[in-house]
């Protein structure tokens, strides 16, 4: 099953943190603009607050992009959200997120990436991914019955997490649940023991591609380009 290429937060070297902690704040203020400022109203502000909080931005800078993106400032919020959709080399299916002030300036740019990406293109593929809550969590007691959690919790999907992802003597999962529910899976997971590390709206692929090493790295390397790209936010696609 595909998920979303590269978490961003999780992944970057230190030397990037400062743009991470501005894509944070861009989607917090985003998230605000849309849904309002009360994040057990709003699941996508919940699942942004949630990330900014484990990347250590802090607390006044949070909150003052939670006022600043529902209206509660002077200072008006720009960004919007505006997704782009196509095909990275050897037809991988990606879904493109940008947080922008400026679509006309955005979109030419993502345009030309896809042009001079190796063969990549533009075109329709949302039909091929499932938009859902994604929540990665852990537990010290590997004798819990991962399925088990996630009927009580109020998903509708399970899977174990990939073994470098877990402490060693721990149990890891990925929940997959309805968009709405993202919110409450996630606060019945913490209240159960669970740690959880990552809780955020997602595009899943609903069938996932693999690759000879060789195609994969073509792939990889148009993703990196992409992501490079100041207004890109977040990255699907369907390699495996």
């Amino acid at each position: 099953m595909g998920a979303q290429w590269k978490h961003a937060p999780r992944l970057a070297s230190s030397s990037k943190r400062a743009a991470i902690i501005g894509k944070l704040v861009k989607e917090i203020q985003v998230a605000a603009k849309m849904g309002g400022p009360s994040a057990d109203a709003n699941p996508r502000l919940w699942a942004a607050l949630e990330l900014a909080r484990k990347q250590s931005v802090p607390r006044d800078t949070i909150e003052r992009a939670v006022k600043k993106g529902a209206g509660l400032l002077d200072e008006k919020v720009e960004y919007e959200l505006v997704t782009y959709e196509g095909f990275a080399p050897h037809k991988v299916p990606v879904i493109i997120e940008c947080l922008t002030d400026n679509k006309n300036r955005t979109a030419p740019d993502i345009r030309n990436l896809f042009k001079n990406g190796h063969f990549g293109t533009i075109g329709s593929v949302t039909w091929m991914f499932d938009h859902c809550g994604v929540v990665e969590a852990t537990h010290t007691d590997k004798a819990l019955d991962i399925e088990t959690v996630a009927i009580e919790a109020g998903a509708q999907n399970v899977e174990p997490l990939e073994k470098e992802a877990v402490t060693e003597g721990h149990i890891g999962a990925r929940f997959i649940c309805d968009a709405t529910d993202l919110g409450a899976v996630s606060k019945f997971l913490a209240k159960a023991g669970w740690s959880v590390t990552t809780a955020e709206m997602s595009y899943i692929a609903k069938t996932s591609m693999e690759l000879p090493e060789a195609q994969k790295k073509q792939v990889v390397d148009f993703l990196s380009e992409m992501d490079d790209h100041d207004d890109v936010h977040r990255i699907y696609t369907a390699l495996k």
